[in-house]
């Protein structure tokens, strides 16, 4: 009994993120600041979205997207102004726009590079193979002979 209690208690640990306190009284408001939240990074904990963290300026960044929803802001507006802020760390799912691009195209570009490498590096190789295996002459083969003793 003692072990499916600990087990709910640990399950139940990120919704005890956000406090009481911080709850708005509209419903509609309070479900728009919690998906805002989810989409937001703890800068703190770094791989938390603040509705999970525990850190007080999550706690902080929950009441200002609550603070900013209050004053009429719409779901960008709200975040832009975070990200204005704090920059697009605080955002979880970063976007491709500026230099961010090249964060998001330098995975595959890499791929392609060290294909392109091991292919130059293969057809080297194989090409090199070739041209080593020279038979050898017949001034060579008799002094060959001559050393080994035949």
């Amino acid at each position: 009994m003692k072990r499916l209690a600990l087990i709910l208690v640990l399950m139940a640990t990120p919704l005890l993120a956000v406090q009481p306190d911080e709850i708005l009284d509209d419903p509609v408001l309070e479900e728009r600041a919690r998906e805002l939240s989810k989409g937001l990074r703890c800068l703190v904990c770094q791989n938390e979205s603040i509705d999970e963290s525990n850190a007080s300026l999550a706690r902080d960044l929950r009441l200002l997207v609550r603070e900013r929803l209050v004053a009429g802001d719409s779901d960008e507006e709200a975040v832009d102004f975070i990200v204005a802020r704090y920059g697009e760390f605080v955002l979880l799912n970063p976007t491709t726009k500026g230099a961010n691009w090249l964060l998001w195209a330098a995975g595959p570009l890499m791929l392609l590079l060290a294909g392109g490498v091991g292919m130059v590096y293969l057809r080297g190789r194989s090409r090199a193979g070739e041209a080593g295996e020279t038979p050898l002459s017949a001034d060579e083969q008799t002094r060959l002979n001559d050393i080994l003793g035949r």
